[in-house]
């Protein structure tokens, strides 16, 4: 019996009876939590979606995903389409097409009106996808390509290591002055000032990609011996704030170079 007292220590994942376990796949869970945040969908310029009252699913093997109470929907944009899924851990899902801003989104929206028994009571819910939205904001801050995990985190750490960064023998970059981050799932990224790097082995990228927990991410190339590899460092020209350790540092990307860290 868990002791009532002792419930706000330890990890923070929801009391372990009000998860289901499945029956026919043993430890795969599927569990909400409140989010008290302000969630908001923008589609064409209008918000098509606005709550204080979100869900965030977390399913085992998938990522985080916001379900929104359909009375926080602009349901008047919402149009239900003949098309639909089955999830053995949910049940049916329907889907709807969202009109706004003069464009049309078929089946951006879906949600489980009848829910099957184990999973968690969201059939007075909808989620949408993600990147069939313009934006989605928590709060006044944009997020990028999903939910924040609860469950993942980054930690932004100076450190006066002697890292060293080479590929094909040619030293790329070699500092005492990384920011060591540290992020649930991934290997240690070491991010370093630009003046750190070997003059003309950089050449800049148009690639960009956009990471939840840190922002917008721009790239270099790297040219060792003649060969150019492409897009094998990144950076954050304007993190978000709690990245802000490793804005302009630079990164490479630790499974095609060699790190050698103090020695």
């Amino acid at each position: 019996m868990r002791k009532p007292h002792l419930k706000s220590l330890g990890p923070h994942i929801p009391p372990l009876e009000h998860v289901v376990q499945y029956r026919d796949a043993p430890g795969y869970v599927v569990f909400t939590m409140p989010v008290e945040k302000r969630i908001r969908v923008e589609l064409g310029g209008t918000a098509i979606a606005d709550s204080r009252r979100a869900l965030i699913l977390w399913e085992s093997e998938h990522l985080p995903v916001y379900y929104v109470p359909l009375r926080d929907i602009r349901m008047d944009l919402m149009t239900r389409t003949d098309h639909s899924t089955k999830c053995p851990y949910k049940g049916t899902a329907e889907y709807y097409s969202a009109v706004a801003g003069g464009r049309t989104v078929e089946n951006m929206m879906w949600r489980y009106a009848n829910p099957i028994p184990e999973c968690p009571p969201i059939a007075d819910y909808a989620a949408f996808t993600w990147n069939k939205a313009d934006r989605w904001l928590e709060e006044d801050e944009e997020v990028f390509v999903h939910a924040r995990d609860p469950y993942k985190r980054i930690d932004c750490i100076p450190s006066s290591a002697h890292v060293v960064v080479s590929l094909d023998g040619v030293t790329l970059a070699e500092s005492r002055r990384a920011v060591m981050l540290f992020e649930t799932g991934l290997p240690t990224r070491y991010y370093l000032p630009i003046e750190d790097v070997t003059p003309g082995v950089l050449s800049p990228s148009d690639h960009a990609t956009r990471c939840p927990y840190k922002g917008k991410a721009g790239y270099h190339h790297i040219t060792v011996n003649g060969t150019r590899r492409d897009n094998l460092v990144w950076f954050y020209a304007d993190p978000v704030p709690e990245a802000v350790k490793i804005k302009g540092r630079v990164c490479f990307y630790n499974e095609f170079v060699d790190i050698a860290l103090d020695g």
